[in-house]
């Protein structure tokens, strides 16, 4: 019979590509692992790693039981994390996923009335997943995503929560700060600034400028939105962000939005969850209250 113990063996092998740092992670000796996963393999009748010099290699029925444990293993210790709290008396943890950047700040909006009515759930903020937002969804790293490009699939749920306008980003003085909008060729000369993402990922550029053939004449990738818009204050470069984020720093930064093209870019930032999840009370609270919290944003 495959146990837990196997899963977490083939999973821990392979991120530490060493049995011998396997074993030690999983407080296990190393022969005490090679047995059991020798007894593994005469059980099933196959062998699940071929040995290539000093290194190991998965077999097609090593890397099967490799993607079970990559799915079943992050699940069962969800649960057990759950049971635990619920034998605590705690209520639980919210895991938020964020693959929208500027929308730090209105998560922040957010989580203060969140914690103040759900006191007994933890939350806790991650950026980076190991398969990327969906894949985290999937594989149980996170319970609640943010995105404003959501992909549907079967067991699934996204909610748009609020619209937003993509926006450029320019100095008072720079030579489009008066104009209604821009067109894409009009920024051929200038350095754009923005977060760490492929240009794949970027609206301005899946949007905007590759529609029209056009790119800018640098790309600066910056993780810092208040670094990014002092930049495009002093005129190193102009970036594209919601409207309602730009209009907050436009307080105390002289900076501009600017609408790209003629009917500018609508954009909806949506909540995802497992479906199996959408029920739990706690995870819908936080929904609902991003669904109403939407001054200043829009």
């Amino acid at each position: 019979m495959i146990e837990r113990s196997h899963l977490a063996i083939i999973r821990e092998v392979d991120r530490q590509g060493s049995m011998t740092v396997a074993a030690s992670t999983l407080c296990l000796t190393q022969p005490a692992l090679s047995h059991a996963m020798k007894k593994l393999e005469q059980l099933i009748g196959t062998d699940i790693w071929l040995r290539e010099g000093r290194s190991l290699r998965l077999t097609q029925a090593g890397q099967y039981l490799l993607a079970m444990a990559n799915r079943v293993l992050p699940q069962l210790e969800l649960a057990e994390e759950r049971m635990r709290q619920f034998a605590q008396g705690e209520r639980g943890t919210l895991r938020i996923g964020m693959e929208c950047h500027p929308c730090y700040q209105w998560l922040l909006k957010i989580v203060a009335p969140y914690l103040a009515a759900w006191p007994d759930v933890e939350v806790d903020v991650k950026q980076k997943f190991q398969f990327g937002g969906i894949g985290a969804l999937f594989g149980f790293e996170i319970d609640l995503l943010v995105t404003p490009d959501p992909v549907f699939k079967p067991g699934l749920h996204f909610e748009p929560v609020f619209d937003y306008e993509q926006v450029l980003v320019v100095s008072n003085q720079h030579r489009l700060a008066h104009q209604v909008f821009v067109e894409p060729a009009q920024l051929t000369s200038e350095v754009l600034l923005s977060y760490p993402v492929p240009p794949e990922r970027l609206d301005i550029y899946q949007q905007f400028l590759l529609p029209a053939g056009v790119l800018p004449r640098r790309h600066k990738p910056i993780e810092n939105t208040d670094i990014m818009l002092q930049m495009v204050a002093s005129g190193r470069g102009v970036t594209a962000l919601p409207r309602w984020l730009v209009e907050e720093y436009a307080v105390r930064l002289a900076i501009k939005p600017v609408r790209l093209g003629p009917q500018g870019i609508a954009k909806q930032i949506y909540l995802g969850a497992r479906e199996a999840d959408m029920q739990i009370d706690y995870l819908q609270a936080l929904v609902v209250l991003a669904r109403t919290s939407k001054d200043g944003l829009t």
